[in-house]
């Protein structure tokens, strides 16, 4: 097996790629972590990821126009370009189904906290 040196804009998106559960658009031919034989891997990593966020109680018409002209600059070539070389790859959301992703990644990183008995000062 020989090394390959892949070039990558940061670590952020190296690692996504490195550690995720998906393949790579870089690398299509490296396998992910779970093919490679480990499938509980990404249960103990975590994303990078970015997101919106309005204040509690902000209206659902005000929420759902946030993320329809959200999702405009989102879809342009400039912002689908810019994201392309620096290695990220867009995931898109409803509201709804963000608000299930962040319950979903608390509930995750809430059984690690309390599993190592960490606790905030």
């Amino acid at each position: 097996m020989s090394n390959q040196h892949v070039p990558y804009k940061g670590t952020g998106p190296a690692l996504n790629d490195v550690i995720g559960g998906k393949r790579s658009r870089y690398v299509p031919d490296v396998p992910t972590m779970t093919e490679s034989g480990m499938p509980a891997y990404d249960q103990t990593v975590s994303d990078l990821w970015y997101g919106v966020f309005a204040p509690a109680g902000t209206p659902k018409a005000i929420v759902d126009r946030l993320n329809a002209e959200i999702e405009k600059v989102m879809n342009t070539t400039t912002v689908k370009d810019r994201m392309n070389t620096q290695g990220f790859e867009r995931l898109s959301m409803t509201p709804a189904d963000f608000a299930t992703f962040l319950r979903n990644d608390l509930a995750k990183w809430g059984k690690v906290v309390k599993a190592a008995g960490l606790r905030s000062e």
